[in-house]
């Protein structure tokens, strides 16, 4: 049986919404898109200079800078420290490809 195309009533562009509202702000939390990834970031604290180029590029807003002080190995102190909300990140990489001091390594995802 074929559905007529004239029986479905489209709305014209003066009854659509406005293009780029976003009418419910912050959904973006509900929907965690991280589970597909198959390589993931690991950040060394010891390693990382703190220069939040890894903050800055990640398209996902995954990689979170915390008020978390660390102490390498060299006795640096730094105040605040990164770490990735594994829920959003994708697995792109652009975090480990833009660290300047390459401390972040991606590495493969284990399956439980």
């Amino acid at each position: 049986m074929e559905v007529s195309r004239m029986s479905v009533r489209l709305p014209g562009w003066k009854e659509m919404a406005i293009g780029g509202i976003i009418v419910n702000p912050g959904n973006s939390l509900e929907y965690k898109t991280g589970d597909w990834k198959v390589l993931m970031p690991v950040i060394d604290q010891d390693k990382c200079i703190r220069c939040r180029i890894c903050w800055y590029v990640c398209p996902d807003n995954a990689i979170k800078e915390l008020d978390k002080p660390h102490t390498t190995k060299a006795k640096r102190v730094y105040k605040i420290s990164y770490d990735v909300d594994y829920d959003y990140c994708k697995g792109c990489g652009m975090c480990a490809q833009e660290c300047p001091v390459k401390a972040i390594d991606m590495v493969p995802v284990e399956v439980s």
